[in-house]
């Protein structure tokens, strides 16, 4: 079974590395316990990739090791 999740109340941010120039721009929403939803701010009427909360830290730990 496929679950639909409403964003349409998200309150989304961007990301503190997104660069000013209006690219490289992920925006997260975080008003979903257990879940990340994340878009592109490019588009933000285009598709949304949505983790696991787990995964979704082991992705920003990871991308603190590499770039912190």
């Amino acid at each position: 079974m496929k679950r639909i999740l409403d964003l349409t109340t998200a309150t989304w941010r961007k990301s503190s590395y997104s660069d000013g120039g209006g690219t490289n721009c992920v925006e997260v929403a975080a008003d979903f316990a257990g879940l990340v939803p994340v878009r592109d701010s490019k588009v933000p009427e285009g598709r949304v990739l949505v983790f696991g909360g787990g995964c979704w830290g082991a992705f920003v730990a990871g991308v603190g090791d590499t770039f912190g």
